[in-house]
């Protein structure tokens, strides 16, 4: 008979990078997994990293916060905008009512008795995390690069960054009046089978 190491592939040269890439994933996941639940933690250590890059920049003299800044903008739109849009699923509607199709109801409540439809956004506030964290600290080490510190006017930037903001924004507050929703928790929260 052969040995069980005789009919087993042989080990290539890669064989222990993988095994330590594999070790190293599973060690970031279990230290996602025990972060998860301390949100505000999470959250002061994003901001935390955030203002590092900040003196970063202001010690390098640097251009590299444009980006990065258009990204987390781009970030927080989606974590206030709802995952399934109203004025998308009215417009199916008006669409199918136009071909002829038989009256079928909005998706959406629109008496007080109808069902209640909780807010769901379209970027989870984990994920927002997670993506607003990878980039500010793929943007730390970007900065100690000559190669991504690109020269621009400053002024005109920033300029567009707030025209940008303030347009995006009072769109989406806009959108969130016309179609009643609040997309954050603000309030006193109820609790299910106490008699308060």
């Amino acid at each position: 008979m052969m040995a069980s190491s005789d009919t087993e592939p042989s080990a290539g040269p890669m064989e222990p990078l993988a095994t330590h890439l594999a070790k190293a994933r599973r060690q970031y996941q279990q230290w996602l997994d025990r972060v998860t639940p301390f949100v505000l933690y999470r959250w002061l250590g994003t901001a935390g990293l955030l203002a590092l890059f900040m003196l970063r920049i202001i010690f390098a003299q640097g251009w590299y916060i444009d980006a990065h800044a258009i990204y987390l903008l781009n970030l927080l739109l989606a974590f206030l905008q709802p995952k399934f849009d109203p004025s998308l699923q009215d417009d199916l509607l008006a669409d199918d009512l136009e071909e002829g199709a038989e009256g079928t109801a909005s998706p959406l409540p629109s008496q007080r008795d109808d069902e209640f439809r909780p807010f769901v956004r379209r970027l989870p506030e984990w994920q927002f995390w997670l993506s607003a964290t990878r980039a500010t600290l793929i943007s730390i080490v970007c900065s100690f690069f000559e190669m991504f510190d690109v020269p621009v006017y400053w002024p005109i930037l920033v300029v567009y960054w707030f025209v940008l903001f303030l347009l995006t924004m009072r769109r989406q507050i806009q959108h969130m009046v016309k179609y009643k929703y609040v997309p954050f928790d603000i309030g006193r929260k109820v609790r299910y089978g106490s008699h308060r």
